[in-house]
């Protein structure tokens, strides 16, 4: 279950102000994909989302296959690249694991420096272990996302300013 409120709302915000700071980005026009089976899951996080900034764009894929598909189609149009990507696991087609093998080969053709969250289900050691040895991976998120999730999301994503 999900928790939405004015407050998580502001958390989100501020999670996504301090993960963009760093590259000097503008709030406006934030790109996230979020590939994820769960159509229901990917609805709520994108009006969330909208919600924040309706200038933002929130794209969804329910496989990794079709987020994988999404982003090489990007190549030749690197401006639409998405900013953020949340990734689950577990998904048909393609999981999460065989879409970061995919990206891991081609993200040298991408200008952005994407970061990649993922979030899954998933309470295993061993999964999140795995995803640390991904470099493109900045953090292991277990659904559900809730207030406390995100207040350690924005902590472990606040940056300083470069000097």
């Amino acid at each position: 279950m999900y928790i939405y409120t004015n407050e998580l709302k502001l958390l989100v915000l501020k999670f996504v102000q301090r993960s963009l700071y760093c590259e000097n980005m503008s709030l406006e026009n934030i790109h996230i994909l979020i590939i994820d089976d769960d159509e229901i899951n990917n609805f709520i996080a994108a009006k969330l989302i909208k919600k924040i900034d309706a200038t933002n764009v929130v794209n969804t894929s329910v496989n990794g296959l079709d987020g994988i598909n999404y982003i090489k189609g990007l190549l030749e149009h690197q401006e639409h690249m998405p900013d953020v990507i949340f990734l689950d696991i577990n998904m048909p087609l393609m999981n999460g694991w065989e879409f970061l093998d995919e990206y891991e080969g081609i993200k040298d053709k991408i200008s952005k420096n994407i970061k990649i969250y993922m979030l899954s289900s998933s309470v295993y050691n061993d999964d999140i272990k795995k995803s640390e040895d991904y470099n493109s991976v900045k953090r292991f998120i277990s659904k559900p996302l809730t207030l406390e999730k995100l207040e350690h999301l924005i902590t472990f994503a606040e940056v300083k300013p470069h000097q």
